[in-house]
């Protein structure tokens, strides 16, 4: 295959996952973020103890964590169906690397948020601060360096589970080293394809660090 062509593919696949994977990060934060807050705040001790809640709410993320992204791709074949019309292209991978997701961000938040110190919450609940008002002004705030960083871990592992989409014709770079490096024998795309891949982790990952480091009071 001509280097153009090769080139031309791999630009192809780029645009495609860095339009599926920042979109999925961002749906994946929306559900994510309100079920780690709730992990935390009904926690034994907590601001709001419920440990009904926490318990099965546990329990599902754990279930969701526990499936492989591949298994859970098929799996979700008729909702993502259901909800943009297809389960093939690189919208309808969108879905399942959002449900993937979910419970991994929300546990990256636990995590973050369980890093307060709690004199900070104390302080607060001593000032009379009201549930809301604490994890408004209080748990997120403090946390927001260490949610960037969850952040950008999530969004490297979704550029990982994009790959895989490449079995279901669901575009980016997976499908392109899938469809052409493997199954046409074309070892230099595939190795192109590679080093887009460590090259785009490795921006993201500074990116990151930067934000989080900024916005670091400590």
């Amino acid at each position: 295959m001509p280097w153009e062509q090769m080139l031309q593919l791999v630009w192809k696949g780029l645009l495609e996952t860095l339009y599926m994977v920042p979109v999925s990060t961002v749906l994946a934060y929306i559900f994510g973020i309100p079920l780690g807050i709730i992990l935390v705040i009904t926690s034994p001790g907590h601001i709001t103890e419920n440990r009904l809640i926490n318990f099965v709410l546990g329990i599902i993320i754990n279930v969701g964590r526990s499936i492989p992204f591949i298994i859970l791709l098929v799996f979700l074949i008729p909702f993502t169906r259901w909800i943009v019309g297809t389960f093939i292209g690189t919208t309808a991978v969108i879905v399942p690397l959002t449900v993937a997701a979910i419970p991994f961000v929300a546990r990256m938040v636990e995590s973050s948020l369980k890093e307060i110190p709690w004199g900070v919450i104390e302080a607060a609940l001593a000032m009379g601060a009201s549930p809301m008002q604490i994890i408004r002004k209080v748990l997120i705030p403090e946390s927001m360096p260490s949610l960037i960083l969850g952040a950008t871990i999530t969004t490297i592992t979704l550029i990982g589970y994009s790959a895989m989409a490449g079995f279901v014709g669901g575009g980016g770079l997976g499908d392109v080293s899938l469809r052409y490096g493997f199954y046409r024998y074309e070892t230099e795309l595939m190795f192109i394809v590679i080093i887009v891949l460590i090259v785009l982790v490795q921006v993201l990952q500074m990116i990151g660090d930067k934000i989080a480091a900024r916005l670091d009071k400590r």
